[in-house]
């Protein structure tokens, strides 16, 4: 086990009370590891969540590693991260890695050694991530499979024999050993900073969902793989800042920005024609999912409300911002993310 020097990444909304709870847990994985520090974002909150945290750094006596910057908007997870990554591999001393970690996730003992682990261990990992719980200890999703044409058609269907003749496997994957995947959640992920110079940080045209896909998809392409180390357990309650994605709860509506970062997604590692041809695929799965509704063979509760409205509103075709990388590089400091830029009138 090799010492090494960590900044950590947290970006905060609107939750202050998890962003403390989540710096407790760091400061007691500092006795074993001294160069940790933290950078926490607040990504435009626009509530007194910076005044909270800075009060909970200074009564705590967190001030000697970790930093509070406040961000005058909220541009989306990649765009907050990118100014702390930025600052972390530019303006000052060099990590040896960046840890991601969100507000509403609290590391267990160990859990930031693992990952250090698993990337000294292997000099071509660019990533590494941990596997998540749920409060009851409950195994969440934390690693898998690119989505696909083929992914999005079995989504689409969401019926079970369908898959196995097609042999279509799910887009998860629970490995119980230290294991290459595809690409793991952006809850608890650590980086090598070469990975991120050569492959590039996050894709500023994403507001939020899709973002960590699209950066693993394009370091995959520069050459660097993906870990996911179920060693390193991370204890996640998801959509706090959200209310997308909350474990336990039922199916709720997506928003606009979901399918648009999607169909941004399917458009960057496809194309064009490609992310067309995988929307097409997801409205045939769709289709046999409404016949299944009329001979009263649908399961209910599994997909969320609304979703072909969704697509069709965001979109089956994408359009030219969608193809090209917005603000991915370190040197690129715009002030406001891509995104808004298209947004406005």
């Amino acid at each position: 086990m090799q010492s090494a020097n960590v900044t950590v990444v947290i970006v905060n909304y609107r939750t202050p009370d998890l962003v403390a709870i989540n710096l407790a847990a760091l400061a007691a994985e500092r006795a074993s590891l001294p160069g940790l520090s933290v950078l926490v974002v607040d990504g435009g909150s626009g509530d007194d969540s910076p005044a909270r945290i800075a009060a909970s750094i200074r009564d705590s006596h967190w001030q000697d590693w970790v930093r509070l910057r406040p961000l005058a908007l909220n541009g989306g997870f990649g765009w907050a991260n990118n100014q702390a990554i930025r600052e972390a591999l530019r303006d000052g001393p060099r990590p040896d890695f960046i840890y991601l970690v969100n507000p509403d996730a609290v590391v267990r003992p160990g859990a930031i050694q693992r990952l250090i682990d698993a990337l000294q261990d292997d000099p071509q990992a660019g990533a590494a991530g941990s596997r998540l719980l749920d409060d009851d200890g409950a195994v969440l999703g934390s690693a898998f499979r690119f989505p696909s044409a083929a992914s999005e058609f079995s989504r689409g269907a969401n019926t079970g024999w369908i898959d196995r003749i097609l042999g279509l496997r799910p887009l998860r994957v629970d490995p119980s050993a230290r294991a290459r995947v595809d690409w793991v959640t952006g809850a608890s992920v650590m980086f090598r900073p070469e990975a991120l110079e050569s492959a590039g940080i996050f894709d500023e045209g994403f507001f939020l969902y899709f973002e960590e896909v699209e950066l693993m998809h394009r370091m995959r392409q520069a050459g660097w793989h993906t870990l996911h180390e179920p060693l390193s357990e991370v204890v996640h309650v998801g959509g706090a800042s959200t209310g997308v994605g909350t474990a336990g709860a039922a199916p709720r509506a997506l928003p606009d920005y979901w399918y648009q970062s999607r169909l941004r997604y399917f458009a960057r590692t496809y194309g064009r024609v490609g992310a067309f041809f995988v929307n097409l695929a997801w409205l045939v799965g769709k289709a046999i999912w409404g016949l299944r509704g009329l001979i009263g063979k649908r399961p209910t509760g599994r997909q969320p409300p609304r979703e072909l409205a969704g697509v069709w509103r965001n979109g089956l075709w994408p359009r030219r911002h969608d193809l090209a990388a917005q603000g991915a590089t370190l040197d690129d400091r715009r002030a406001t993310p891509a995104w808004m830029d298209w947004r406005r009138p």
